[in-house]
């Protein structure tokens, strides 16, 4: 295939402002997809994604484009997520492509997750052409809106593409714009092969399955290749596109996007951003692949039943290949037995993995209150960074706590702007910058404790904004502040799952709402249960579950009194021996009352 037919591009733009619909209208302009075959979100294969309306995983597909000067051009298409959560998923597809299509709505304009997704794209220096969408919709202002993407983000717009990919309008024109404006690939097919692996997944019948973008070279059936991160060579089984659907061809060349199947077996095989090269030319140098991401969110995962801990550990490991910004140690809770701390980019991925966890591996699982990993110097020089709660050093030996700070970037209109920096402040934000866009819309930027911003922060931010809100965050660097470690005690007993780090001023605060909570979730015993809140050695609140009473005077009518003390004595006897050895079943929902501390 001749490298000047073939466009490599993505499509990035903030939430709901219409990629996979776009994508959509696309392959149906091209003619890939039959009326029968076609359906809403077609690139979206998975159930959660159609659920929620959000596209989780990346998705490509080759398109095949007869354009007006009668050329056939094949357009490789990757559509990407929105959510600040997936942006990893967004910077992969990004260096497998030229250039980028930025989808703006002609009626909300700029938002924050807009900016930084074209900062992304500027990164590896692909071409940026932004394109105006739901231009049909009454308030649409597609004026204003080119006039916002020239000032706010400095491209050229105001001859940008007009679609509505609802409807199709204008999408014959912007098929049309991508061949003429987006740059061929610069590969060569003659030179030494050189693949990169972009993302991968597991299926049953085929094993691990890879997609890669070839940039030097070519792949053919039968060739033997060389994985240079794992250090094994395989044979090519098959080679294959999505069109969208599952099609298998002979070979792919420099510039195109396809998947191809070794029989991989191992998972631990496979490593995303590594460069596959021939068997004979092992000294090719390697791409430069992607940098690690690194985890913000914690929390511990572990199966309901004992015996589900070998599938629960299965099912990490095909899930950590398709999702590589998704991480998992094994921890071992004296409260839930053996389960896994696991790493995400955002509450929003973690809610996805776990939701993914039940409905593919059909598991049962309790997960206890996220946390943030943060930096610990000990007394003795020693720096430690601790995710878990649990794992935290007495508070004698610590000399200092640094929790992580993000840049939160908020877009809202001007008339929020009073409840946005309530909400930052109340959670110990720092605000560094304010700039009023327009006449109507602010950007206000804080350095907020990603803690913080763990606990319900966007569902308050949306709440107080009636939905006109958007934020954007990247980590900035870790603080040191006055934190400590927040216990839960049960009968004296600390429950490790339930332990939190916050800040020092809001520890009573937490603890007196968390043991309140407690209370009235924890089920009754046959003995008193005390529910405590400590500070390393002091206790700071307390909630006592009163034990359940049988009534041992039910049958004396009337007699001495010491026969009735001689009873109550005995009763109270074995309520002491009962809360010795008697064990408290913690439910899910103490779990969950951890979140919702704040309330």
């Amino acid at each position: 295939m001749d490298t000047k037919l073939i466009r490599n591009f993505s499509i990035i733009a903030h939430i709901d402002h219409g990629k996979s619909t776009l994508a959509d209208r696309l392959i149906q302009e091209t003619n890939s997809v039959t009326d029968r075959e076609m359906s809403d979100r077609l690139l979206d294969n998975m159930d959660i994604e159609k659920e929620r309306g959000i596209t989780i995983k990346a998705q490509t597909v080759r398109l095949e484009y007869k354009a007006k000067d009668g050329l056939t051009y094949y357009l490789n298409l990757i559509d990407t997520p929105g959510h600040v959560d997936f942006t990893y998923e967004v910077s992969r597809s990004l260096a497998s492509c030229e250039a980028a299509l930025l989808v703006v709505d002609a009626s909300q304009g700029v938002e924050a997750q807009t900016l930084a997704n074209v900062y992304m794209a500027m990164d590896n220096e692909l071409e940026i052409f932004p394109v105006l969408n739901k231009i049909d919709l009454p308030h649409a202002d597609v004026d204003r809106v080119a006039q916002e993407i020239e000032d706010i983000v400095g491209i050229e717009a105001l001859e940008a593409p007009q679609v509505s990919a609802k409807s199709g309008l204008g999408v014959d024109n912007l098929l049309e714009e991508i061949v003429r404006l987006v740059p061929p690939p610069m590969g060569n097919v003659d030179n030494p092969l050189q693949a990169l692996i972009f993302d991968s997944w597991f299926d049953a019948y085929r094993g691990v399955v890879v997609l890669v973008r070839v940039f030097e070279g070519t792949m053919k059936k039968r060739d033997k290749v060389y994985f240079k991160h794992s250090d094994k060579s395989y044979e090519i089984l098959t080679l294959a596109v999505h069109t969208p659907f599952y099609t298998e061809v002979e070979e792919l060349a420099a510039g195109e996007v396809g998947v191809i199947i070794c029989g991989i077996k191992t998972i631990r095989d496979i490593k995303i951003g590594d460069t596959i090269v021939e068997v004979k030319k092992q000294d090719t140098p390697p791409l430069a692949g992607y940098e690690e991401i690194k985890p913000m969110v914690f929390c511990g995962i572990f199966p309901v039943e004992a015996d589900d801990y070998e599938e629960l550990k299965e099912a990490f490991e095909k899930l950590a290949l398709n999702d590589s910004s998704f991480t998992y140690d094994l921890e071992t809770s004296g409260a839930l037995g053996l389960g896994f701390r696991c790493g995400f980019l955002g509450l929003l991925h973690m809610s996805i993995i776990q939701e993914r966890l039940e409905r593919e591996f059909d598991l049962n699982l309790i997960s206890t209150a996220p946390s943030v990993s943060y930096k610990v110097l000990k007394s003795d020089g020693e720096e430690l960074m601790v995710s878990n709660p649990s794992d935290m050093p007495d508070l004698g030996d610590i000399e200092s706590i640094a929790e992580p700070m993000v840049d939160i970037s908020i877009h809202v209109p001007n008339e929020y702007v009073g409840s946005i920096i309530t909400l930052c402040e109340k959670r110990r934000g720092i605000q560094h910058d304010i700039n009023y866009i327009t006449s109507e819309r602010v950007q206000v930027k804080y350095y907020l404790p990603l803690s913080e911003m763990v606990f319900d922060f966007y569902d308050q931010l949306k709440s107080i904004t009636k939905g006109y809100a958007s934020m954007d965050y990247e980590f900035k660097d870790y603080m040191i502040g006055k934190l400590v470690k927040l216990d839960i005690l049960m009968n004296s007993e600390p429950v490790d799952a339930l332990s939190l780090i916050c800040h020092e001023a809001s520890s009573y605060t937490k603890g007196k709402s968390l043991v309140g909570k407690l209370r009235s979730i924890i089920d009754r015993q046959q003995f008193d249960i005390a529910i405590q809140a400590a500070v390393g050695s002091k206790i700071i609140s307390r909630e006592t579950v009163k034990a359940l009473r049988k009534n041992v005077l039910a049958k004396c009518y009337g007699g001495d009194i010491s026969r009735k003390r001689k009873l109550l004595e005995k009763q109270k006897k074995g309520k002491k021996r009962m809360k010795m050895v008697g064990n408290v079943e913690i439910p899910q929902e103490a779990f969950l009352a951890v979140l919702k501390v704040d309330d």
